[in-house]
């Protein structure tokens, strides 16, 4: 009789504490697809750096949320990036020649690699390094943007 008593105490308490549980709600994620059109070469890497806000955009390798290369296999490659929380990002991309990971430039800071920004913005000596602002976009759910590559700042 004091064993069924005993069963009937925890019981009790684990049904307790099932009511006394609070649920968990998930944070919801996001999946970014970037497509790279454009390539010019068949070797070498495509890499992308995925930022959240202007600090560092479009250079810095250490402000960025999410990073990563793809080998190049054609004129177009796609790289996700998932478990992004849903708001308004950036991505800056390099074709990596030498395998670097970080565009190269010359003396006066001209790319001597391809590169592209999100929302393809006009790229030269006179509009300078892209902004966050013109670069950014909202990602939600799921969300796909497209980048061409430049092998030369734009006239």
């Amino acid at each position: 009789m004091l064993k069924i008593a005993h069963l009937h105490h925890v019981f009790l308490a684990t049904l307790l504490s099932f009511t006394c549980i609070k649920p968990l709600r998930a944070e919801p994620t996001a999946k970014l697809s970037v497509v790279v059109n454009g390539i010019r070469h068949q070797k070498g890497q495509i890499c992308f750096r995925v930022y959240d806000s202007a600090k560092g955009f479009p250079m810095s390798d250490t402000s960025e949320v999410q990073s990563g290369c793809t080998r190049i296999t054609g004129k177009s490659v796609t790289k996700h990036f998932y478990g992004l929380k849903p708001g308004t990002y950036a991505v800056a991309i390099v074709d990596d020649q030498n395998g670097n990971q970080k565009l190269d430039s010359d003396f006066f800071g001209i790319p001597k690699e391809g590169f592209g920004i999100s929302n393809n913005p006009t790229v030269s000596i006179q509009t300078g390094t892209p902004k966050f602002s013109k670069s950014s976009f909202f990602v939600y759910k799921n969300t796909t943007i497209n980048i061409s590559l430049k092998y030369s700042l734009d006239p």
